[in-house]
């Protein structure tokens, strides 16, 4: 009769039970493998309904032909029914049915909670190597713009014969230092990107027949943070070109504090003889808007004021 694993009175399951509990592994990894993955996630709902009927009948077909004893034929042949035989055979077909429905909807479960992890990974490798592609084309347009406002304030020296030419020459090449070597890094220390807006700064007084107005204050301790590099400078290289009046005076301010992990940073300039079109000049305002929404999402407020007489730009940055 067999060696009973499992023994309840005259309610026994024989070593059968688990040689047909092993078809439900067979039903799970149907559906989970080939089913789901060529109809379901295809949306083929109406021919993946059809196969898996299709498949839990012949399934169930094909197990109860094997010539094996059921695993609860002496449970059930113990309990006495009026229609014996019919009553029998219905319960097992039932119970058999119900399991493998049971894994069968497992596997399809699976297969869906699988998928949706394999889509959220490559959704989120794409939106990274999107943004990523997309700031490299931002700065792209940022460094030729540079360039260009940097090699004319040294050509207005040279034509003038300027005895500051030299200098100039000497802080443009730091300048483009920065930007070759040391920009290209994702993040780059606080301290470097000060003192490249220091040397931006002193380039720009160099050019300038009246530059006692242009201030630039730095405070608070940043010798040990770190930001996304060449965000300030497109602000304070528009400021310079529109901060300058008709009597040929230029009047900018510019203040950088840090305070714990939040950056200030403000731009002032007076409304000069050029008619301010921040759109429309290098970068633009839309370019650093973008930067800033890619690289500090969440964590900055950009406020730009402009009155009769002044140009503000506020900055505030949470460094990461």
């Amino acid at each position: 009769m067999g060696f009973s694993l499992i023994q309840m009175g005259t309610v026994r399951l024989h070593p059968d039970f688990f040689i047909q509990f092993l078809f439900n592994p067979i039903v799970f990894y149907a559906n989970y493998s080939f089913l789901a993955p060529k109809l379901l996630l295809k949306k083929k709902m109406i021919h993946y309904i059809i196969a898996s009927i299709i498949f839990l009948i012949a399934i169930n077909y094909l197990v109860s032909e094997i010539p094996i004893k059921s695993p609860f034929r002496e449970a059930l042949d113990s309990i006495r029914f009026k229609n014996d035989f019919n009553r029998v055979q219905d319960l097992k077909n039932m119970v058999r049915g119900i399991f493998f429905f049971a894994f069968f909807l497992l596997g399809g479960i699976f297969c869906l909670i699988f998928d949706f992890y394999k889509r959220d990974k490559i959704s989120s490798e794409t939106e990274v190597q999107r943004t990523e592609t997309e700031l490299q084309f931002l700065k792209a347009q940022l460094n030729p713009h540079f360039l260009f406002n940097s090699l004319n304030s040294v050509y207005s020296l040279v034509r003038t014969k300027s005895d500051d030419a030299a200098e100039a020459v000497l802080t443009l090449s730091e300048l483009m230092r920065y930007m070759l070597y040391e920009a290209n890094q994702k993040m780059v220390p606080l301290l470097k990107e000060i003192d490249y807006i220091k040397n931006y700064v002193s380039l720009q007084r160099l050019r300038l027949s009246n530059s006692e107005d242009v201030t630039l204050s730095i405070k608070g301790e940043y010798e040990h943070k770190s930001m996304y590099p060449l965000l300030l400078i497109s602000f304070i290289e528009n400021a310079f070109k529109y901060g300058t009046d008709y009597k040929g005076v230029t009047d900018i301010q510019i203040k950088i504090k840090v305070e714990g992990d939040i950056l200030m940073f403000t731009v002032s300039n007076i409304i000069g003889i050029y008619k301010k079109n921040i759109d429309n000049s290098g970068v633009g305002l839309t370019n650093i808007r973008k930067r800033l929404e890619l690289l500090y999402p969440n964590l900055h407020m950009l406020t730009i004021k402009e009155g009769r007489e002044r140009y503000v730009v506020d900055l505030t940055l949470t460094l990461t």
